[in-house]
């Protein structure tokens, strides 16, 4: 299938407006033929999940882009880099570890880039709003945008994610159009109290039954409380888009496209129904933990997606309403957010007594991407779907998923300890 090109499309690969805006409309314009597009659209906006990279390809490539005078024509945000860029010394980082990674960093500045280093870019800068055709990447990023705020994105893989914001175009392709964000998969969510919600733990736990359940279908979820804060659906989508391959998800009479279970379906009435039981979402939250209750505890991670400044609050509650205790000195708390949330949370007074609290704060950076997490971790706790899905396989170790009061507690007294599952309740 021919691709029709606009003026400025046919100028940009014909190189008019320079080498590296030619290799970036050319893969493009192979990406839009390969996945039978007619034709490109504008975006506005895009966020680089590729300078998280740590290959010599990575380097090469975007300093290939510099050097060619390469430079993005819509406002781009940065996906965090593999390094802490400030303290990266005191987390113990080899240098060379962290002279390559300062490289990509300055490279994709380079590009016209802002440094935003966060895996999760609608907390801050730059949030789209509804309808906002973007090119995204970053599993959980995408999810939430397509779904919590409405905006149109696929999922942009490293480099063309690049080459997306060096052209401003992309192929008219995927959940960009209208008719491709109608949801496939009914999922009834079981009765249960108010209180059986009330941690993201829980929609985390939620969020990777559904992912398995949907894979690459956009699942339509009837019957949730309303969230009592973004954190639980930023939960759900991230745990979504790592078990399985959800891009987007409606949740009926909560997210903006699916005020209505017809709207949500478009009308169409042949979509598949699920009903989750309690015991199918206790199960779910036995599955997601490898690491036995009492056992030894070396590391706990928080902030997987980037913590927000709510998520900064919550902790700070929990670390006052345990009282005299500190993290044990074998344990390892670790924290991870970006500079813009920090700051937040530093006026708030948030941050101080976390830190007391004997927590480690690492900004920009990812526990899978950078040499962080104490070696001598063979047991983790999380409050994260998406960490918890990663971890085994990222850090050899086993992980126990709670909830961020767990993660306090357990940190406390050294050993993995955890509440009664939400849906034991009433």
């Amino acid at each position: 299938m021919s691709v029709h090109l606009n003026d400025l499309d046919r100028s940009m690969r014909d190189g008019d407006l320079g080498e590296a805006t030619r290799f970036a409309m050319s893969v493009v314009v192979r990406t839009a033929g390969a996945v039978e597009a007619s034709d490109l659209i504008s975006v506005e906006q895009a966020h680089v999940d590729a300078c998280a990279l740590m290959s010599e390809s990575n380097l090469e490539f975007v300093r290939r882009l510099v050097e060619q005078g390469g430079r993005v024509r819509v406002p781009t945000t940065l996906n965090m880099v593999s390094l802490d860029l400030e303290h990266w010394e005191e987390l113990g980082v080899p240098r060379e570890f962290a002279d390559r990674a300062t490289r990509i960093a300055k490279s994709y500045r380079e590009l016209g880039c802002v440094p935003t280093w966060t895996c999760a870019p609608y907390q801050g800068y730059l949030s789209p709003r509804f309808g906002q055709q973007i090119a995204w990447g970053e599993s959980n990023a995408v999810v939430y945008a397509n779904s919590v705020l409405g905006a149109r994105t696929n999922r942009y893989p490293d480099f063309l994610d690049v080459c997306a914001a060096i052209t401003g175009r992309v192929p008219n392709a995927g959940l960009h159009r209208t008719e491709n964000r109608r949801g496939e998969l009914v999922v009834r969510v079981p009765e249960t109290s108010k209180a059986s919600w009330s941690s993201p733990s829980a929609w985390a736990v939620l969020g990777h039954a559904i992912g398995e359940l949907a894979g690459e279908r956009i699942p339509v979820i009837v019957g949730l409380p309303r969230p009592a804060m973004g954190e639980q659906l930023k939960a759900l989508g991230a745990a979504a888009a790592s078990s399985g391959s959800v891009e987007m998800f409606h949740a009926v009479g909560i997210t903006p496209e699916a005020p209505d279970l017809e709207t949500a379906l478009h009308g169409a009435k042949d979509a598949e129904e699920l009903d989750l039981t309690r015991e199918m979402l206790a199960g779910t939250w036995d599955r997601m933990s490898s690491a036995a209750e009492g056992e030894k505890l070396d590391a706990v991670i928080l902030g997987c997606p980037h913590f927000s400044y709510a998520e900064f609050e919550a902790l700070a509650a929990e670390i006052s309403a345990l009282g005299p205790g500190r993290v044990r000195p074998d344990v390892q708390f670790l924290v991870l957010s970006d500079s813009p949330s920090l700051a937040l949370a530093s006026r708030g007074g948030l941050i101080e007594g976390i830190r007391e609290f004997g927590a480690t704060i690492a900004l920009d950076t990812c526990p899978f991407h950078s040499p962080i997490v104490t070696e001598r971790a063979s047991a983790v706790m999380t409050n994260s779907g998406k960490c918890a899905y990663y971890a085994p396989a990222e850090l050899g170790a086993s992980v126990a998923l709670g909830t961020m009061r767990d993660c306090v507690r357990s940190a406390v007294t050294g050993v993995v300890t955890r509440e009664e599952t939400p849906w034991n309740g009433p």
